[in-house]
C-alpha cells in the first residue's frame, strides 16, 4: 500500500494495489467451499432445529407455533430427567476410566523398543471397528442364550451359572463401559502418544540427571506438558459420552427397564416413536447449549 501527501502535509493511504484486491478475492474463493459446506450441513440444520423447537411439529401435518411450551414440558418428562442422571454418571465413569487406560497404554508404548509397533497396532485396532458393529459383537459374545463368554467362564470354574451381562442395570452399565473402553482406549492412546512424542527428550534427560524418579517425572514433567493433549482427549471423551447413542441403542436397547436410556435416546424416542419433532428439537437445543457451556468451561480450566 502506497502513501500520498496532501496539501496540509498529512500522509493519506492510497487505494490498495490491484494485486492485493485480487488476493483478497482469491482468499474468499478458497474459503467458499468450506463456508458452503458448514452453512448447508451445520448452520441451516441448526436454525431449522431451533425453529422446530418453537413449534408443535408433528411428523405428519402442519406445524403450529407454541413457544415456549416445548421447553416448559421438558421438566415434566420423567424419562429425560432419569436419562440426564444416568448419562452424567456414565460420562464421569467412562471419562475417568478411559483417560486412565489410554494414558497407561500411551506410556507403555512411548519408548521405541523391538516389537513396539505390534503393540501400538494391536491397541489401536479396535478403533477401526464401527461402533454399531462393536455393539453387535459384544451383544453376541455376552448374550445368555448363545454367547460364548458364559460357557467359557463356567468351564474354567470362574462362575457356576450364567452372568446377566445386560440383565440388570449395574451389569448393563458395566458391560457398556467395557465395550467403550475396548473400542476407544486405543484411539485415545494414539492422541496421547502424539503429545508424548512432542515433549523434548532433553527435558527428561535433565530431570534424570537431577535425580528425579519416575513418579516425579510423570507428575512434574509429563502431565503438565501433556495438558493441551489431555484437554483435547477429555473434550472428545466428555462430548462423546454425553451424546452416547449407538452403544445403548444397539447393545442394551435402553434396558433393562429403561435403566440405560441416554439423553440422545430420549430425543430419538420422542421424535420417531411419539412423533413429537418439536419436543425432540427442544431437547436437542438444550443438550447442545449444555455441551457448548461445558466444553467452554473445560477449555478455560485446562488451558
Amino acid at each position: 500500500m502506497t502513501l500520498t501527501v496532501t496539501r496540509s502535509g498529512r500522509a493519506a493511504h492510497a487505494a490498495p494495489p490491484a494485486r492485493w484486491r485480487g488476493r483478497k478475492v482469491q482468499g474468499w474463493l478458497y474459503a467458499a467451499p468450506t463456508a458452503v459446506i458448514v452453512g448447508v450441513l451445520f448452520v441451516a440444520p441448526l436454525v431449522l432445529v431451533v425453529w422446530m423447537s418453537l413449534n408443535r411439529w408433528p411428523l405428519l401435518g402442519p406445524a403450529t407455533f407454541n413457544a415456549p411450551d416445548n421447553y416448559l414440558k421438558i421438566a415434566d418428562n420423567p424419562l429425560f430427567i432419569d436419562a440426564v442422571g444416568f448419562t452424567l454418571k456414565y460420562t464421569v465413569i467412562t471419562t475417568v476410566l478411559l483417560s486412565g487406560v489410554a494414558l497407561g497404554l500411551a506410556l507403555l508404548v512411548q519408548e521405541r523398543r523391538p516389537g513396539i509397533a505390534f503393540f501400538r497396532t494391536a491397541f489401536f485396532l479396535p478403533g477401526a471397528v464401527g461402533f454399531a458393529a462393536a455393539g453387535l459383537l459384544f451383544y453376541g459374545m455376552l448374550n445368555n442364550d448363545f454367547g460364548p463368554i458364559d460357557p467359557m467362564l463356567q468351564a474354567i470354574g470362574i462362575t457356576s451359572e450364567p452372568v446377566k451381562w445386560i440383565g440388570t442395570p449395574n451389569m448393563a452399565l458395566f458391560s457398556t463401559i467395557t465395550l467403550v473402553l475396548w473400542r476407544f482406549a486405543g484411539f485415545n492412546m494414539l492422541i496421547l502418544l502424539t503429545g508424548l512424542q512432542a515433549i523434548p527428550t532433553e527435558v527428561y534427560e535433565a530431570a534424570r540427571s537431577d535425580g528425579a524418579n519416575r513418579w516425579q517425572i510423570l507428575t512434574k514433567i509429563t502431565l503438565p506438558l501433556l495438558r493441551p493433549t489431555l484437554a483435547l482427549m477429555l473434550i472428545l471423551s466428555v462430548t462423546g459420552s454425553l451424546l452416547a447413542f449407538d452403544q445403548f441403542f444397539v447393545f442394551t436397547n435402553g434396558g433393562p427397564d429403561n435403566s440405560t436410556v441416554s439423553m440422545v435416546m430420549v430425543v430419538y424416542r420422542d421424535a420417531f416413536f411419539r412423533f413429537d419433532l418439536g419436543g425432540a428439537a427442544a431437547l436437542s437445543v438444550v443438550l447442545l447449549a449444555a455441551l457448548v457451556g461445558l466444553n467452554t468451561l473445560m477449555m478455560r480450566r485446562l488451558r
